[in-house]
């Protein structure tokens, strides 16, 4: 009994550390989950650049059936006016895929190589300064990028993998937005590129329904953007707001119809065969959602896109072209 006591000095000391180590984890927490990350940039906000062409009647959007993944590109190119319509001779054109995991294409996790590969030698064909490739990836990116075959592509092609690395990135808020406020970007490869290009799978998602060519912005994200899972048809639908491409491109090839958006199985997989490229990313989405048997209602991210002026679901208004 004599030997637990303690003075009034000492338990007042106690108690002031542990009133301390509690303001410390507090802080710690804030940290970690504050909604705007804290960031040296945060005061010098950035704002993505416009790489969207002008449009053209009757050339919004082509829809490929029934092609070899290279082919259905091609084609589906060509029906919008040919690759020189969204590259011209000495651009600098960045691509972004979806490499979020460390996963081989045979799984359809991620965009499949041989649709980054022939994108990049159409881009250097039609007379392209220079391609790079980069994704802020959730696994690890060294391996994402080596075991999806993106890193093979780049040495084959002459592209350049860009990762995201921690200088790169840049905050950006944006108007009238909800949750994309001072928040870090993936700026620096976006702001030294002319053109931009977006490939993406076609994967069912177990919160969003369904991950396509609007989702795959996300990788363009940093900080602790899982925060954005809370409310992901919002942040998808501003994503559609906050990055204008060139182009996307929407492979269907072989889509996940379940256990999205890692799968691990064969059996989550289907043999679609379709492909869809255009420059309007809610309407090109919009028909991507058919593959896995979903309506416009079932994503009420292209809803919200919609209404915010990022594209349309009525892509049939848009008069898309068809082989």
């Amino acid at each position: 009994m004599v030997e637990n006591k303690i003075s009034r000095r000492e338990f007042t000391t106690r108690c002031l550390k542990a009133a301390g180590l509690t303001a410390f984890t507090g802080g710690a927490g804030y940290l970690l989950y504050s909604k705007n990350p804290i960031s040296e940039k945060s005061k010098q906000l950035v704002k993505l650049p416009d790489f969207s062409v002008p449009p053209k009647q009757g050339q919004t959007m082509a829809v490929v059936h029934n092609q070899g993944r290279s082919d259905a590109i091609r084609a589906a190119l060509k029906m919008l006016g040919g690759i020189e319509r969204f590259i011209k001779k000495g651009d600098r054109v960045l691509i972004k895929p979806n490499v979020g995991f460390a996963s081989p294409p045979m799984l359809s996790a991620t965009t499949h190589p041989e649709a980054v590969e022939t994108v990049v030698r159409m881009c250097y064909r039609a007379g392209a300064e220079k391609v790079s490739i980069t994704d802020n990836p959730i696994n690890a990116p060294s391996s994402c990028f080596k075991i999806s075959g993106i890193e093979d592509v780049a040495k084959k092609t002459n592209a350049k993998i860009i990762p995201p690395e921690e200088h790169l990135f840049a905050d950006t808020t944006l108007q009238n937005g909800q949750l994309i406020e001072n928040w870090p970007v993936l700026y620096q490869p976006v702001e030294e590129c002319d053109k931009l290009i977006g490939i993406a799978p076609v994967k069912h998602h177990h919160r969003s329904g369904a991950t396509m060519t609007m989702k795959n912005w996300y990788g363009l994200l940093g900080g602790r953007r899982n925060l954005f899972h809370q409310n992901i048809n919002t942040i998808i639908s501003e994503l559609a707001r906050l990055v204008k491409p060139t182009l996307v491109i929407l492979d269907g090839t072989t889509t996940m119809m379940t256990n999205g958006p890692t799968g691990g199985s064969l059996s989550d997989l289907k043999q679609t065969n379709t492909l869809i490229a255009g420059c309007d990313m809610v309407a090109v989405d919009t028909f991507g959602a058919t593959l896995l048997g979903l309506k416009p209602s079932d994503l009420p991210y292209l809803g919200k896109a919609a209404a915010a002026g990022a594209g349309t679901t009525d892509y049939e208004s848009l008069k898309p072209v068809y082989s």
